[in-house]
């Protein structure tokens, strides 16, 4: 397994500061951030670790310790950018952009320099197709924010080798991650597809009249929700019997929303300005499948890391 302790990230933004953040955790470690416009990338690594630091999960010593090993560059001559032994691309989710980005980086590194792209819904595989080295590119999916949560979906493309896979996988469980491989390229990689089949469901369910949204959101919250950390659904079908699942799959699945395109509920909900977080205010209101005031979205934005951090840490 190679030794890699040179990384290249490419794009300042919340995803890719973040990840700077995390390889900048490694023992040795140097982290080089490139992006076109000027980031001020410590300042959103001590935005990252604010809450954390309060909570004493790092120290302010240890926090300037990672932000000293990251530098950043606008220039892609820089030597930080031709030493790289791997980089994380987290650029835009524009497909040509994260094409030519590969494409341009293959004439500053070395052959061997590991290539991985940050996207939660694009192909590795099309996003290496102006690569010559093909074999060098997988896809890291961090999932947001991705500071606090475990997981990175390491998406093999059919010609990424398995030593590039191996390695990627290497470097993320010391830099402290959940890696998972994906040994196939399908949309939506793993965590999705099953995020989203949910999704559907619980869309399906309101617009079926079932239910509303809030007991939807409900139901998932006060029961498969609350053990999913503890118990995956391959382990609770294990649990309750191959047996069972077979019976009760035999039973339900011909009734479960299948369709292969967005609800139509979506495109009522958007024809008439109703989109969650983002939709405009009508009296003091945002409006989606539930209704939300400015303090009530806030509360939110800001109770997810709070959330995570207990769950993760139990402060």
């Amino acid at each position: 397994m190679r030794d890699i302790k040179k990384f290249l990230v490419c794009g300042g933004g919340m995803m890719g500061s973040a990840i700077a953040q995390i390889l900048a955790g490694m023992d040795g470690a140097s982290v080089t951030v490139y992006d076109v416009y000027p980031v001020d990338v410590a300042a959103k690594v001590r935005n990252n670790t604010k809450l954390l630091v309060e909570k004493e999960i790092m120290t302010e010593a240890q926090v300037e310790e990672i932000i000293s090993k990251i530098r950043f560059t606008q220039d892609l001559n820089d030597e930080g950018v031709k030493s790289a032994q791997l980089v994380v691309e987290c650029v835009l989710e524009d497909m040509e952009l994260k094409q030519n980005l590969f494409a341009q980086l293959e004439d500053y590194v070395a052959d061997d320099t590991i290539f991985c792209t940050n996207t939660s819904v694009m192909s590795p595989t099309e996003i290496s197709a102006k690569c010559k080295h093909k074999e060098r590119l997988c896809g890291t999916h961090f999932w947001n924010p991705a500071f606090l949560i475990p997981l990175v979906e390491v998406v093999k493309t059919p010609a990424t080798t398995d030593e590039v896979a191996e390695t990627v996988m290497d470097i993320l469980t010391k830099a402290g991650k959940k890696p998972v491989l994906c040994k196939k390229d399908v949309p939506g990689f793993i965590a999705n597809r099953m995020q989203h089949a949910l999704w559907r469901e619980a869309i399906s369910i309101v617009e079926r009249g079932i239910a509303d949204a809030k007991t939807v959101d409900d139901a998932c919250k006060y029961s498969f929700g609350l053990r999913l950390p503890y118990l995956p659904p391959l382990v609770n079908s294990d649990m309750v019997s191959t047996q069972l699942t077979y019976n009760i799959h035999s039973y339900v699945l011909k009734d479960l929303e299948d369709r292969h395109d967005a609800s139509p509920l979506l495109k009522e909900m958007l024809d008439e300005g109703k989109n969650g977080f983002r939709a405009e205010a009508k009296d003091g209101v945002h409006e989606g499948f539930m209704k939300y005031t400015d303090e009530e979205i806030a509360q939110i934005n800001s109770g997810l890391n709070e959330y995570l951090i207990k769950m993760l840490y139990g402060k």
